[in-house]
């Protein structure tokens, strides 16, 4: 059976001409893979995530590859949201698909401060608060491994802008829901599932580990299993709040497993360094499944699991 049908998502009233778009840390504000792809094709672009000042990031070398994966342990380096706005601001305002800013920090007021600076960049339709990234020198510095500090940043951000919050957490926590319950109480418009996972890699040759900071983030297939529980989790226990899926998708066939999960689009990383045409792909392969299947939507797909019952959950209705 087949028919018509259109790739165009609608988060919660954020919209997006494709369901797939580029994931924050893999591919900058899109500038320098403008050379190598065409960006018209995407769903839209996650920048790099933005810091208040400029960040140096951690010591090198900073990537390792792993078995269906990497780590990477670059540690936020980025100019500052000031030198971003001024480099890269008219770009995002002239680019031909949607962009959300990325926004990390090491304190509450960080993240406000940087929400004030970009709230009113154009062509930005939301913002994702990066309150999970791993690669931090101090672990105390990751919001969103406590629910009442990750609601802490989550409701100082949503009261300085109008633009949708997407908040990206770790499944690295003891029950993901209940951190992705008190940052949507805390005013955060939809879930960004999941952050790259803490890991570890040892050279048997020198004994030494293979990050210079020891510890970094594991990216790529090797996590997706990892995505698709906790996106699984979240859906079930808040319905029809937005989530984009993020974990491991080199296919159209893994961006449809986490839509199936409870997506409602989803982000590629990873997958880019070594197929820069890898997100518009995965585009054309989930209309190919649409057709197929005779669906008109990728919403059609979102939260489709078929599973043999609901899987309970802690977290109370909102």
């Amino acid at each position: 059976m087949t028919g018509e049908h259109s790739l165009a998502v609608d988060l919660g009233g954020v919209r997006f001409p494709t369901p797939v778009l580029a994931a924050s840390g893999c591919f900058n504000s899109g500038r320098e893979m403008a050379e190598i792809t065409d960006l018209s094709r995407l769903g839209g672009i996650v920048t790099k995530s933005i810091t208040l000042g400029p960040t140096r990031g951690r010591p090198t070398p900073r990537m390792a590859e792993t078995p269906s994966g990497m780590l990477n342990a670059i540690g936020l380096q980025n100019p500052g949201v000031d030198e971003f706005l001024a480099k890269d601001g008219p770009f995002i305002a002239s680019l031909p698909v949607p962009v959300v800013i990325s926004i990390a920090g090491t304190s509450v007021e960080e993240y406000a401060q940087v929400t004030l600076r970009v709230r009113d960049v154009p062509n930005v339709v939301a913002i994702e608060a990066n309150i999970s990234c791993p690669n931090v020198e101090h672990r105390n510095q990751i919001f969103a491994c406590h629910p009442i500090d990750a609601a802490e940043v989550i409701g100082a951000m949503s009261r300085l802008t109008s633009l949708p919050i997407f908040a990206k957490l770790t499944a690295d926590v003891t029950d993901i829901v209940i951190v992705a319950e008190a940052c949507l109480r805390a005013g955060a418009h939809g879930l960004s599932l999941i952050n790259t996972l803490l890991g570890m890699a040892i050279d048997v040759e020198t004994f030494r580990p293979k990050l210079g900071a020891v510890t970094g983030g594991l990216s790529g297939p090797a996590m997706r299993p990892v995505a698709v529980r906790c996106i699984y989790q979240c859906a079930q226990a808040f319905p029809g709040v937005p989530i984009f899926g993020i974990g491991g998708i080199t296919t159209g066939a893994d961006a449809i497993e986490l839509l199936l999960a409870g997506a409602s689009a989803v982000q590629v990383g990873t997958a880019n360094f070594h197929h820069p045409d890898v997100i518009a792909d995965v585009a054309t392969e989930i209309g190919r499944f649409l057709e197929k299947r005779g669906l008109s939507s990728p919403a059609d797909l979102t939260g489709r699991v078929r599973a043999a019952e609901r899987v309970p959950e802690p977290a109370q209705p909102l």
